[in-house]
């Protein structure tokens, strides 16, 4: 018996192993191969001419339409979730989405690739300012410390130790100034997601495929009216290659953010934000080896203070989570026994409705008796 159980752990045990590395192997090699895909197609020389791939809108439109199509695929059948976000969410969610996006593959045209993941990783700093301002969040002191801390890292890395006495101690111009569209979108972005969250019913996959779609949308708009379409036809019948590597971003895109769903379901945010920080420091590393693009003391320094501000801010933010759910979790039979409807109210999807209540009967007068 004692043996029979023991043999039965350990499966279960190799089994989440198993899923482990599944999980954490596929975002990792989803987005090494995403990262290395994008610095190719966006930094390569083609032809004699030693032409540049300038088509982002038209790249991020292929990307679009992968992350739709896959989010689609994804999308559990019958369920039991009504989606009741409103249309016009979305579009605003889409358009500040599709802007950081194609700011941030510009931005490749003019600094290298490890400034962009590294700026990019200053993502929560947009997010909670928009947070506090816009949706009235309020956060731990130390998530200010740790946002101060990546903030001091990109400072650090961008810094010049030279400088011909005007404004440029920090390497600042067109690339750096697109990143900082991408970071502000990016908290547009993610506070009118998390209204979304919050205030309706909306399923993971069912939100990528609308943003994505509401991306497409608008792209396909801008690429009409910017006359770069036949273009870019014209660009990747001379150089079909390119397309087959467009391609390959967008599926390696795709699987990455289903591995993310797969990773935040089955172990939590915690183990999603190691894997993510060890993936973008991987990519960092890759991109000075194969693209030779070394990085300075300073640089070194910078990139140190900010995966290592990542990696303490994903594990406090789980570590708090934690808490309060054991916190909720010690209520008694309190909790279970509240329902949606024990509040008088029932959900349409939209909002919620009073209940109607029976009306309760008059009660009868006693007779007083008098002696």
């Amino acid at each position: 018996m004692v043996a029979a159980t023991v043999a039965v752990a350990n499966e279960s045990f190799m089994k989440q192993v198993l899923n482990a590395l599944i999980s954490g192997g596929g975002v990792v090699f989803s987005y090494t191969v995403f990262s290395i895909l994008q610095e190719e197609i966006t930094r390569d020389t083609y032809g004699p001419k030693k032409e540049k791939f300038i088509y982002m809108q038209e790249l991020v439109f292929v990307q679009c339409l992968a992350y739709c199509f896959v989010a689609f695929l994804c999308k559990p059948r019958g369920s039991q979730i009504k989606e009741s976000v409103p249309w016009y969410y979305y579009a605003i969610a889409a358009a500040s989405y599709t802007t950081a996006m194609v700011s941030s593959n510009s931005a490749l045209k003019f600094v290298p690739y490890p400034t962009q993941v590294l700026c990019k990783s200053c993502k929560p700093l947009p997010v909670l300012l928009f947070g506090v301002l816009f949706a009235s969040k309020r956060y731990h002191w130390r998530k200010f410390l740790y946002i101060t801390l990546i903030v001091a890292g990109m400072a650090i890395f961008m810094y010049k130790p030279k400088h011909s006495g005007k404004f440029d101690v920090l390497n600042f111009g067109t690339g750096e100034a697109l990143l900082l569209l991408s970071l502000f979108m990016d908290g547009v972005t993610g506070t009118v997601q998390e209204r979304m969250r919050s205030g309706y019913k909306t399923e993971k996959y069912s939100m990528m495929f609308y943003m994505n779609f509401f991306s497409g949308v608008l792209l396909s708009g801008s690429i009409v009216f910017s006359h770069d379409l036949f273009k870019f036809i014209d660009f990747v019948q001379r150089y079909p290659f390119v397309l087959q590597r467009i391609a390959l971003l967008s599926i390696a895109g795709a699987c990455g953010q289903v591995f993310i769903f797969k990773t935040v379901s089955d172990f939590g945010p915690l183990t999603l934000s190691i894997i993510t920080t060890s993936r973008k420091l991987i990519s960092v590393v890759l991109s000075v080896i194969l693209f030779s693009n070394p990085l300075n003391q300073n640089q070194k320094i910078g990139t140190i203070i900010v995966f290592l501000a990542l990696f303490l801010d994903g594990l406090d933010s789980s570590r708090r989570s934690k808490s309060a759910a054991d916190a909720a979790s010690v209520e008694p039979l309190k909790a279970k026994k509240e329902t949606p409807d024990a509040s008088g109210e029932e959900e349409d999807g939209f909002e919620k409705v009073p209940k109607a209540k029976a009306p309760t009967p008059p009660k009868k007068r006693q007779a007083v008796r008098r002696e």
